[in-house]
């Protein structure tokens, strides 16, 4: 478990990682981290575009890990004169010392997943990369302003680029993109119904949390605050109950802070009204939500509902994780927001002890001896 939670620990770089894209309210780059989180977002918001031998659960799985290489070789932007066969086996290179950090089978596992989406032949991987193509295009033909640079680089990206191959393989996408460039709304389709709800969680990358990055340089936010524990949920899997189902605790964290683009974050160790916020958040959830086809709000609401509630084993494993990513953060940087809001042993037990406990009690096992070292040593000293 060791080696797994370093490799958490060293993902927690990919939050640093700056892509040329910008966000939505054009106030400043979008990280490598973020992005990974919206587009597993869009691979489950548009999963009724997906043929029937796609594997949304493994299209997710791709676009957690596709980026993770981008903490060592950094991003490439496409419209930059590049050596992409050098990059390429830079790619390889990092690909083999991040999952290495991981046991075998894992390493073996991620690695694998990787390189099926970098060839881009399999179902999966096809429907993976025509999202990765999307999302950076419609992340500047949503935005209010969008910086005229961009959008020209969307439209050579289109019409010879890497995405105009979206026009056969992906029609939907290119024709609401092509729109959108020309100065019109798009015509009502399985897609463009679904780009309102995707534009708006942009804004969740801007919702900061009590949580610092491990480097210390700046708050976490939502946005890859909830690609990290998803990641963390994968990678422990083997700490969930007997008949947990990880694909749906992976899609109940790819969900669950959404409602802070309404309701903000609540740090657990504030002092917050949470009857109030429980209002705030069930509205923010039905407006959010809303956005959404009928079927698509109705299950992403049963989904939310179910991880607050986490009485169900699938939810209680995702609460656990929640809980879970956190305190390793703080044991890694000296205290983190536990300094900041005079946090207690025996808060913490109540706080995350018992959510954790009761949803994966290996995970706590393995924290409880370093919160004791930690606090004993913040007493002594």
């Amino acid at each position: 478990m060791s080696a797994q939670i370093e490799f958490l620990k060293r993902a927690d770089s990919l939050k640093s990682v700056d892509r040329a894209n910008f966000l939505l309210d054009q106030s400043r780059p979008e990280n490598a981290a973020e992005h990974s989180w919206q587009l597993a977002l869009w691979a489950l918001v548009m999963q009724p575009l997906a043929d029937t031998d796609v594997s949304i659960d493994r299209v997710i799985r791709m676009l957690l890990l596709h980026d993770l290489v981008e903490i060592i070789v950094g991003d490439h932007p496409i419209h930059l004169q590049t050596d992409w066969q050098a990059v390429e086996r830079l790619e390889n290179a990092a690909a083999a010392e991040l999952f290495g950090l991981l046991p075998t089978d894992q390493a073996a596992t991620c690695l694998a997943l990787w390189q099926e989406f970098e060839a881009d032949q399999s179902p999966d991987a096809k429907f993976a990369k025509y999202l990765d193509r999307c999302q950076p295009m419609f992340q500047v033909l949503c935005a209010p302003n969008p910086m005229p640079e961009h959008r020209a680089i969307v439209q050579d990206n289109l019409n010879g680029g890497r995405a105009a191959y979206l026009k056969t393989e992906f029609p939907e996408a290119h024709a609401a993109a092509q729109s959108l460039l020309d100065g019109n709304q798009p015509a009502e389709t399985t897609f463009s119904t679904r780009l309102t709800f995707l534009a708006e969680t942009d804004q969740l990358k801007s919702v900061f949390r009590a949580s610092r990055l491990l480097s210390g340089e700046r708050f976490e936010n939502s946005a890859e605050h909830s690609w990290h524990i998803m990641l963390y949920a994968w990678i422990l899997a083997e700490h969930a109950a007997p008949g947990v189902s990880i694909d749906r605790a992976l899609k109940m964290l790819l969900l669950h802070d959404i409602v802070e683009i309404d309701a903000g974050d609540h740090p657990i160790h504030g002092q917050v009204d949470h009857a109030a916020q429980e209002a705030e958040e069930q509205a923010a959830a039905e407006r959010l939500f809303g956005l959404l086809p009928d079927d698509q709000k109705s299950d992403f609401m049963s989904l939310w509902y179910e991880f607050e509630a986490a009485d169900s084993p699938d939810a209680r494993f995702a609460k656990a994780i929640d809980r879970f990513q956190a305190p390793v953060g703080n044991l890694a940087t000296g205290g983190g927001s536990w300094t900041d809001y005079n946090v207690t042993y025996a808060q913490i037990e109540q706080r995350v002890g018992t959510p954790v406990r009761r949803g994966a009690p290996g995970l706590w096992a393995w924290l409880q001896p370093q919160l004791d070292a930690f606090f004993a040593a913040t007493t002594n000293s």
